[in-house]
């Protein structure tokens, strides 16, 4: 017996059911997308190991999967050092491509290299799949979907405060209620020059991003391993655990942060954010959140995070300002900011929290029962008008038991099945039946048209 097939752990088959849905959420955040004036690009999965290795750090380097060359990719390579088993060494030697990781690292490839074509500022979606040789467990794949949005070419930040709106209009029509986290990597360089540990910038804000999974003391001792004195640890705690109101937070923090000039800069440009965001008016709540720390190494103004407020879940959505993006490639300074959509977690919650439009899980709107050669005949006409007016439409292909027929548009969830016997044909027209209410009623074609 043939061994039964299997795939690639931390991959997954996805069916009708999954990929309606899939494609609901794609459409959706497409949609918002263009409507904010955003041109979509693609890239290919392979990039040159070239243009990847060196650009996620050591760790995101072991995470490549990297392509072996084509034809004998053994004959370049001395016997000696296959021997050797060095890892490293040998791939470089056998791959000179890899699967992408992530988004950015080759949309800053295409701006470098299409820059002479683009129209700056540029503002490019993307919806791709990347690939990440991590172990899979639950949540992390090794295939997934990323839905990003960046703008480059530009250092206003209106593009901040659109990005927010995008953020908004998305979840608010995927009916999800969220809350929209913003903090500013200046306002985090600041607290750490004031409290006497700017060379621990890093240890700071990686220890007080982990407050929500941790807690207060458990941060703390972090700290102290960082090498933090009781005195800075001291001075970080009225910070990190400010409340009130956006407005009150910024106004204590710009006190706290008036000796550091980076600071005030962030607050400054937090406040603008936070300000046109009053005015245009969220359907979700922005909050100020000092203890937001993502992407260190790589934002540098504002940062921002989603999280789902019906359902326990990380993150569905983050971003940010980043200075350099193209630098890597050696076009330096051009400023950018964007943001990206965790598909896979928001399948998630639109699945737990059952908010997909039924509508968009029906495929065929109406099926047309098959009772021969006859009938067939008379309905092909009517189902070429159907389907001219956008609706969607199937035959069934065999004259097989009425029984077997309604059994299939029940199990595709199909909302109208159309008859035609001896007295439709006669009088030209179609029983229309409604699967949900069960009614049935004989009509033109054109009725049934306007009907569905």
């Amino acid at each position: 017996m043939a061994n039964k097939p299997n795939i690639p752990k931390g991959t997954r088959d996805f069916g009708p059911v999954e990929m309606a849905k899939r494609n609901y959420i794609f459409n959706t955040i497409r949609e918002v997308y263009a409507l904010y004036g955003f041109q979509q690009i693609e890239t290919p999965a392979m990039e040159t190991l070239q243009t990847l290795m060196g650009k996620y750090g050591e760790e995101g380097d072991k995470l490549l999967f990297k392509v072996l060359n084509s034809g004998d990719f053994l004959s370049k390579v001395p016997d000696q050092e296959l021997l050797e088993r060095n890892a490293n060494h040998l791939a470089a030697k056998l791959c000179e491509k890899g699967l992408r990781y992530d988004l950015t690292v080759p949309f800053a490839r295409y701006v470098v290299m299409h820059r002479e074509e683009l129209q700056l500022p540029f503002k490019r979606y993307q919806i791709q799949p990347v690939w990440r040789a991590d172990r899979p467990q639950k949540g992390r794949y090794r295939e997934f979907y990323q839905c990003d949005a960046d703008i480059v070419g530009s250092d206003s930040l209106l593009n901040e405060v659109e990005l927010m709106q995008i953020v908004d209009t998305v979840f608010t029509r995927f009916g999800i209620r969220v809350q929209i986290k913003i903090n500013n990597r200046k306002i985090l360089s600041g607290i750490a020059e004031v409290i006497g540990a700017a060379d621990k910038i890093v240890e700071i804000t990686v220890a007080i991003d982990k407050l929500d999974k941790i807690g207060i003391d458990n941060v703390n001792a972090e700290l102290r391993e960082d090498g933090l004195s009781e005195e800075q640890i001291s001075k970080l705690q009225p910070i990190i655990s400010l409340s009130g109101t956006n407005e009150e937070k910024l106004q204590t923090i710009a006190q706290v942060l008036a000796s550091s000039e980076t600071g005030v800069k962030g607050v400054e440009e937090t406040r603008y954010i936070l300000n046109h965001l009053d005015a245009v008016g969220l359907q979700n709540e922005i909050q100020l959140d000092l203890t937001l720390a993502r992407g260190l190494n790589y934002y540098t103004g504002a940062i921002f995070e989603v999280k789902a407020l019906d359902v326990e879940m990380g993150s569905i959505t983050g971003g940010g300002r980043y200075d350099n993006l193209t630098g890597i490639f050696g076009l330096p300074g051009l400023s950018g900011v964007g943001i990206s959509f965790g598909a896979d977690r928001i399948y998630d919650v639109l699945n737990t929290l059952d908010l997909y439009p039924k509508d968009s899980m029906n495929a065929t709107q109406i099926l047309f029962i098959n009772f021969g050669e006859k009938e067939t005949a008379y309905c092909l006409p009517i189902i070429k008008k159907v389907r001219v007016q956008g609706i969607s439409a199937e035959i069934f292909p065999d004259a097989a038991k009425m029984k077997k027929q309604m059994a299939y548009a029940n199990a595709k969830h199909i909302p109208f099945v159309a008859l035609a016997g001896e007295n439709e044909i006669n009088e030209g027209k179609i029983t229309l039946k409604n699967m949900e209410t069960g009614e049935q009623q004989m009509v033109t074609p054109e009725e049934l048209i306007s009907l569905i």
